[in-house]
């Protein structure tokens, strides 16, 4: 079983990342928040598709549901000061 720490790992191992946070509980299903600076310049579909790469066949095995959000550094830091 997949832990919350497990893929944090997994997208700081293959995305440059200023703030991640993954939280899941049951083993199953995960949230997760991803900010990188390598989102700069990218649609929403493509800071996905980076992070999906990070993760590999463990989407297709290991993690049965991920939900995330993708933020560029500056997008977050004017969240946080929303």
């Amino acid at each position: 079983m997949v832990t919350a720490d497990q893929i944090k790992g997994y997208i700081e191992n293959s995305l440059k990342c200023d703030h991640i946070e993954v939280l899941g509980d049951d083993g199953e299903h995960f949230q997760a928040v991803v900010v990188s600076p390598e989102f700069i310049g990218k649609r929403v579909v493509q800071q996905h598709q980076l992070v999906y790469q990070a993760l590999g066949r463990r989407m297709e095995s290991e993690i049965h549901a991920l939900s995330f959000k993708t933020f560029t550094p500056d997008e977050w830091r004017n969240q946080a000061g929303a």
